[in-house]
């Protein structure tokens, strides 16, 4: 039995043409007859399989037919769509999530589920299975509810599983809608990935050091008049000590590292009209100066609202001259810190949580204190997690290495394209594409030889696992709107090698064959390329890869779980003509 089968059935049942089915459905007659004959299967969530069931239900209805529901068509489809997951395999995967998240202690869980701990990280590690799924996460989800009792601990929790914070205010419930979600999956809403990820797509470094006159600007060198120490209390002077630190900052002349924290909330400082601008502006000219920052992140808060944070740091990540970070584990929810330290001044601060305008803030450039405060800040780097590895060309051969030592290790991929991927094709058709740009010989040859080294990764990949692509699909008219390029950001070209029109269609050909000379290899045509400028790469449960290919070539790895969790689940827009 197969899902063309299950679908063949419901047209009998319900006595209904090809045509009707479109009409009530929204589907092209293309894709229905595409289903039928067996040549595509719909993926678990897609909105074509949605709207698939609802006009099976709609047609139903309308002939009366009462055991034709919602409920119903999605069971009986369930088993044959493509992408479901086992129980086992969500529970594992949602409940290594939840313990990277919330930096769980494996031995008193084990000791509370009564398991043996090393038991309990195979089944985290997805080395063993439980025979329980179900006793297993519900026993997790009564541990969780009990240890984890304070505000932020709930907010994190209710926010990766789909949920209000007050909604987990009563134990039952609480305990009830974790076990749904640990064996049901994440609901991380895509929405804000996706806006994260079209800025990133659309966004130009050139062009936005144009529109801020980065190159004009001079840093300053006059003296800044600022006392050995001095203190700051409420929120206008907690920003006048924050430009006060950067300022500072870059009319000394050291050039050390830059470590910055702050769990304080930035809503109240946002509302000033002036201070994001002056902000901006002093960390560009710390940038423009040369200095390196090391950021940690206070990411402990809603996804939307770590993702609409993250934006803003997108023309600072792009330098190449930040190293983002985040602390593991769950803040203390009642106290909120603040420390800034360079190599010649120090800005320290704290309040109470719900009285941020009573904080008081303290900057310094007296050696010992700064010398104390480096320190301390050192200290909290250490006990820090990158967030994200970030490679530009001057790390491109950390990036290699990375590329082909994970190459070796095991488990799925799955990559989302806006090109082909180059290991697929020949190298005739690589070189031919090549002549056909006028790239110089020194230059085609540097090419195929990532080319090959590509080929070479791929095919260790496919050893011992899977990969799934998914590769755009154009329309000749498309193709002549928005021309294919070769994907060379793993090289850091920034070159436009455009695909002619025969070549993509050879090129398309020759993903066939590949595929089928390589078993695990699994391709899903997209009809509408979701992004121009990245691609992503997945490899499930450890890592996600976004990489730009021009203005600038950089690349993103991505190791923070709930960031990974939410690219595994996140539902790339297929459209099937």
């Amino acid at each position: 039995m197969e899902f063309k089968d299950i679908l063949a059935e419901y047209i009998k049942q319900l006595g209904c043409s090809a045509k009707e089915l479109c009409e009530n459905s929204g589907l092209s007659a293309a894709t229905i007859s595409r289903y039928r004959s067996g040549e595509r299967v719909p993926e678990a969530g897609t909105e074509n399989l949605v709207n698939l069931m609802k006009g099976i239900v709609r047609i139903a209805e309308n002939r009366r037919i009462a055991d034709i529901t919602e409920q119903s068509v999605s069971k009986a489809f369930s088993p044959f769509v493509k992408g479901r997951v086992s129980e086992v395999t969500k529970l594992q995967t949602n409940f290594n999530t939840l313990l990277t998240l919330l930096s769980v202690n494996v031995a008193e869980l084990s000791r509370f589920l009564n398991y043996d701990p090393s038991y309990v990280s195979r089944i985290r590690n997805g080395l063993r299975q439980t025979a329980s799924p179900k006793e297993f996460a519900w026993g997790t989800a009564q541990f969780i509810a009990r240890r984890y009792q304070n505000d932020s601990q709930k907010a994190l929790i209710a926010d990766l599983i789909g949920c209000e914070p007050a909604s987990l205010a009563d134990y039952e419930a609480y305990q009830t809608l974790l076990f749904e979600w640990l064996m049901n999956g994440s609901d991380i809403p895509k929405n804000d990935l996706s806006d994260f990820l079209e800025k990133l797509d659309k966004f130009n470094l050139n062009e936005y050091i144009r529109a801020i006159h980065f190159d004009e600007m001079k840093v300053p060198s006059a003296p800044f008049q600022l006392p050995t120490s001095k203190s700051y209390q409420g929120l206008k002077e907690m920003m006048d000590s924050e430009l006060a630190f950067l300022k500072a900052t870059v009319l000394s002349k050291s050039m050390e590292p830059v470590i910055m924290y702050s769990d304080m909330p930035m809503e109240e400082m946002a509302k000033d009209e002036e201070f994001p601008k002056k902000w901006m502006f002093g960390m560009t000219m710390m940038l423009k100066k040369g200095l390196h920052l090391n950021q940690i992140h206070n990411i402990n808060r809603s996804f939307g609202d770590m993702m609409l944070g993250l934006e803003s740091w997108i023309p600072l990540y792009m330098t190449g001259q930040i190293s983002p970070y985040y602390l593991t584990g769950t803040n203390d929810s009642v106290f909120l810190h603040f420390l800034k330290v360079s190599g010649s001044v120090a800005l320290a601060g704290e309040a109470i949580n719900g009285y941020h305008s009573k904080g008081k803030y303290y900057l310094t450039k007296n050696k010992d204190e700064v010398a104390y405060y480096k320190k301390r800040a050192e200290c909290l780097l250490s006990k820090a997690s990158l967030l994200m590895e970030i490679y530009r060309q001057d790390r491109e051969r950390d990036y290699r290495t990375f590329l082909q030592a994970d190459a070796k290790t095991e488990g799925n991929r799955h990559s989302v394209l806006s090109s082909l991927p180059l290991y697929t094709a020949t190298d005739e058709l690589i070189r031919r594409v090549l002549q056909k740009n006028q790239i110089p010989d020194a230059e085609q040859a540097e090419i195929l030889q990532y080319v090959s080294t590509q080929r070479e990764i791929s095919d260790e990949i496919l050893r011992h696992g899977s990969m799934t692509e998914e590769i755009p699909i154009f329309t000749e008219a498309e193709f002549q709107q928005y021309p294919m390029t070769l994907p060379l950001s793993g090289m850091f070209l920034e070159k436009d090698v455009f695909y002619s029109w025969e070549d993509y269609r050879e090129h398309l050909n020759q993903i066939q064959e590949y595929k089928k000379e390589h078993p695990n290899y699994t391709i899903v045509d997209t009809m509408v390329s979701p992004f121009r400028n990245i691609q992503i790469y997945i490899h499930e449960g450890e890592w996600v890869i976004v990489s730009k290919n021009k203005a600038p070539a950089i690349h993103f790895l991505i190791r923070h779980p709930k960031m990974r969790s939410a690219f595994e689940n996140m539902i790339v827009p297929i459209i099937d003509n």
